[in-house]
């Protein structure tokens, strides 16, 4: 991205400025982020930070939409409650949650439901829950070339861009008047929203950031115009 623009800079620089805009630029996406629904799949996968397994809740919708995710430093009862209220605030409550035979997982939805009075049906079935697992590939893929983290502080912040960015790709954004954006845009609008501008519109330059004659030496880690679509368009599959 640098390299597109005649600009050298160290990787560390550019991990600085990704620690700092990730968890901005997520945000920004929860408020416009489109409701799932349906029954919910959960399910938890680990990842290695310091040598040692953190864990990252996952939920997803019937069709494979993300409902919310969480990375927590332990796996119980108390971890699977925190991401359960996370994900119904953000959404509304779902009918069913799926999930697998874990203990920690049913007690932490029963348990929710005694606290609240909710009214959610628990299922748990293997076969149910494959959609959820196989959605955990994707973000894998993203970590494996990582070889790794050192702090769990910056795990997190990490994990919520690339899940930021794979929401995107599942077209999981409400866009401005309704339009049908591609990701890059959609990455876009939200620099631009946050810079204060309206409506979500786009300058003729950043919607032809990619062609040669709108190249540039001039970057700034916060400006959407500065923000080369390679980094928006990356692949999920």
């Amino acid at each position: 991205m640098m390299a597109e623009r005649g600009v050298s800079v160290d990787h560390a620089t550019v991990h600085s400025w990704a620690l700092k805009i990730l968890p901005v630029l997520a945000a920004a996406f929860r408020r416009r982020k489109r409701p799932v629904g349906g029954p919910w799949r959960m399910d938890e996968t680990y990842i290695l930070v310091g040598g040692q397994r953190k864990y990252l809740y996952r939920a997803v919708d019937r069709l494979g939409q993300t409902a919310d995710f969480l990375l927590t430093a332990r796996r119980d009862v108390a971890a699977a409650r925190r991401f359960f209220v996370q994900a119904i605030n953000l959404h509304e409550l779902p009918e069913k949650i799926t999930i697998d035979k874990r203990g920690a997982n049913t007690a932490a939805v029963r348990g929710l439901v005694e606290d609240s009075g909710l009214h959610i049906e628990l299922r748990q079935s293997k076969h149910l829950n494959n959609i959820v697992e196989q959605d955990h590939r994707a973000i894998k893929l993203r970590l494996r070339p990582m070889m790794g983290f050192k702090s769990f502080w910056s795990t997190r912040r990490i994990i919520a861009g690339i899940e930021t960015m794979y929401m995107i790709a599942k077209r999981q954004m409400n866009c401005p008047s309704g339009q049908v954006l591609p990701a890059a845009q959609q990455f876009y609008s939200l620099a631009f929203r946050l810079s204060g501008r309206q409506g979500g519109q786009l300058p003729t330059r950043a919607l032809n950031a990619t062609k040669p004659e709108y190249a540039t030496n001039r970057f700034s880690p916060i400006s959407a115009e500065g923000v080369s679509p390679s980094l928006v368009s990356m692949s999920f599959r």
